[in-house]
């Protein structure tokens, strides 16, 4: 493996019993990216955040860190990595800053350079005058980001962070992630996380998409959705398997049921909702056509939702994460 890239997986592999949670995954990040493992529930995505983190063997494989391996040089990966992890790991009757300081001590950072490094994260993370309140005071975003700090304090090379943006709102979710795009740039550090939010996933420059423990796209965003082309078509219809044989025997689309509903992509969407409606008036409740994403483009390549229970038409957050031991 080189050291020219910040994270390097090969044919990484990990089973639970006769269940792999991992089936031969293979990736590279480069230096400086935002790069998310994104993957709805069981996809294998956590399995592979423990591996990176140096908290998981593989069963076969391998995976390095700026050149270490995470099984064999676990330690050199450490001392390169900040970790932060999807459970709130702060102590609520301490301050900001003082669990900072636990932390500090944690890496042998004491004295006058301790303190300048937590006063420049917390400044760089938009808490510098909240610094002395207890953590308890503080909202999810404000503990989201100690937590960033945290991961951040001993200057890591890579910061790996799993689900950052799990219940948060909206808002509170765009602010961390400006935060962490200023750490970015302010650190020169590479940010790998784990997300099964679909707009989340849509900030991160390249994307590694899980099911079922299987690497199913890589790419970024915008690649990704380009490979669907046209436009994606919903239709609500009274008898969704019948109208999917009239769809094929009449315009030659290939569509798929779907519940009560209909999917299918056309070049131009939009143009050929009037036929649609025409050539079908009594038999469609309703139409509605939008461009590919990322939820698109997992059905695409799997040929089944997001999440089974989750609608193709939410175009945003998807509830749900990774549990269980094949994670």
């Amino acid at each position: 493996m080189s050291s020219s890239a910040a994270v390097e997986v090969e044919g990484l592999s990990r089973s639970y019993g006769s269940r792999k949670a991992l089936d031969a995954v293979s990736f590279v990040v480069g230096r400086g990216e935002i790069f998310g493992l994104l993957g709805p529930n069981g996809g294998g995505k956590t399995t592979l955040f423990r591996i990176l983190s140096t908290l998981l063997p593989p069963s076969s494989g391998r995976a390095a860190i700026f050149g270490h391996d995470v099984v064999r040089q676990s330690r050199e990966v450490r001392r390169r990595v900040g970790v932060v992890f999807q459970g709130q790991n702060l102590d609520r009757k301490l301050t900001a800053a003082e669990n900072l300081v636990q932390q500090g001590h944690l890496y042998g950072m004491r004295g006058r350079t301790l303190r300048d490094r937590i006063e420049r994260l917390l400044a760089d993370l938009e808490l510098g005058d909240r610094k002395d309140d207890l953590v308890e005071t503080l909202s999810g975003g404000q503990r989201r980001r100690v937590e960033v700090a945290k991961g951040l304090l001993h200057r890591p090379a890579l910061l790996l962070l799993d689900e950052p943006g799990t219940g948060l709102d909206p808002g509170v979710r765009r602010a961390l992630w400006d935060a962490l795009r200023a750490a970015r740039a302010a650190e020169g550090v590479t940010i790998l996380l784990t997300t099964h939010l679909l707009e989340e996933a849509e900030q991160c420059d390249r994307l590694a998409i899980l099911d079922q423990g299987k690497l199913v796209a890589l790419g970024t965003p915008d690649s990704l959705k380009q490979e669907i082309g046209g436009e994606v078509v919903l239709v609500n219809a009274h008898q969704p398997e019948a109208l999917r044989d009239q769809l094929q025997e009449r315009f030659a689309v290939d569509a798929t049921v779907l519940g009560n509903r209909l999917r299918f992509e056309h070049a131009r969407g939009h143009e050929f909702i009037p036929q649609l409606v025409e050539a079908f008036p009594g038999e469609i409740q309703s139409v509605t056509v939008s461009k590919p994403t990322l939820e698109d483009v997992f059905f695409r390549r799997t040929g089944h939702p997001f999440l089974e229970s989750s609608s193709l038409d939410g175009r945003g957050a998807v509830a749900g994460s990774d549990s269980g031991p094949g994670r």
